[in-house]
């Protein structure tokens, strides 16, 4: 299963100024609905509490600090599946990750939410593909496969 990290960045790396901001400023929500619709996205419980709207159309899995990732992933019956958020979660899981996608948005915020706080492993990124965001000009997602050593 193809485990997706899911994410709008800014140019210095931030996902959010503080963990309770409601992401408005993401330019590329049209992108994120089609590509994650039909797909389980699973989510912290504080991203949870920041959505500004439903995530209709998607199996929505909201974990917490006790919940295993492998088991999570374990029971999901899909060919693949997002995690879309916050960093705690995406630090959690990122053992099991196999993609990254990441739009990166022309701000900085100089601090906030990381995209990995306490990151202990290493990711090597092979660059898979970069997509234009539709009506956004200079706006891309840069889409990359983890290799991960057998």
């Amino acid at each position: 299963m193809d485990v997706i990290l899911i994410a709008a960045i800014t140019a210095d790396g931030y996902i959010a100024r503080h963990s309770s901001e409601v992401v408005d400023w993401s330019l590329d929500l049209h992108l994120f609905r089609r590509q994650t619709m039909g797909y389980p996205v699973i989510m912290g419980s504080q991203t949870k509490k920041t959505l500004a709207m439903d995530l209709d159309g998607r199996e929505t899995i909201v974990v917490h600090r006790h919940n295993d990732p492998e088991e999570i992933l374990g029971n999901l019956c899909t060919d693949k599946c997002f995690i879309i958020g916050g960093g705690r979660t995406y630090t959690r899981f990122a053992s099991y990750l196999t993609h990254l996608y990441l739009t990166i948005h022309p701000l900085v915020f100089g601090g906030g939410v990381t995209l990995f706080p306490d990151l202990d492993e290493e990711l090597d990124l092979i660059f898979m593909q970069m997509i234009s965001v539709e009506g956004r000009k200079g706006l891309y997602q840069f889409q990359y496969k983890i290799n991960r050593p057998n």
